[in-house]
């Protein structure tokens, strides 16, 4: 069977977090995903071996979650099928430091209000590291904060990407209520 194989980098100050206490992070995603991970702690380099696409597809994703600043028991909730990781570059945004700050601060909002708000009502898990901001959740509940993010991004007022992040959990909340039962039943 032929082996496949993928190499990324990530940034050196997350490598500790990805191999973990005497080895058992890295050690926990290889076991899971049956793969072999190499870590060059000094470069940040990492290469993922194994002999299924989609495994190694997988282990790619988990890896630049954590190196995207989520501690790996989020980042391992990669692992079920219905999950996803997106990535958002603020250097879109603006290349200028100071206005860097201030995006991440509007994602943020006073004491984490916003950050916490967005996670609650789209049952995501956000990291805002560097110049991205990272989610991972069911993919639906995804393309909502991240609709919400870039909304903030481009200068909407926090209450009116509040409500509308209201409105869009109620009518996911009843899509999946409606979803369980068949045509006719209700």
């Amino acid at each position: 069977m032929p082996e496949y194989s993928y190499e990324l980098k990530i940034p050196k100050e997350r490598v500790a977090v990805l191999i973990g206490t005497a080895g058992k992070i890295k050690k926990e995603i290889e076991d899971n995903i049956d793969i072999k991970l190499e870590v060059d702690s000094t470069e940040g380099d990492v290469f993922i071996r194994g002999e299924n696409a989609l495994d190694l597809y997988t282990a790619r994703e988990v890896v630049m979650a954590i190196g995207r600043g989520f501690n790996p028991e989020i980042a391992q909730l990669l692992l079920k099928g219905d999950y996803v990781f997106e990535t958002i570059s603020l250097s879109g945004y603006s290349k200028i430091k100071t206005h860097l700050k201030r995006y991440k601060g509007r994602v943020i909002g006073s004491e984490g209000k916003t950050r916490k708000l967005i996670e609650e009502l789209t049952e995501t898990h956000l990291s805002i590291y560097g110049k991205t901001i990272s989610m991972i959740g069911e993919s639906e509940n995804v393309m909502v904060a991240r609709k919400a993010i870039e909304q903030l991004l481009k200068g909407s007022m926090h209450s009116s990407v509040y409500r509308w992040l209201e409105r869009k959990r109620f009518e996911l909340k009843r899509k999946k209520i409606l979803g369980k039962f068949e045509p006719g039943q209700i």
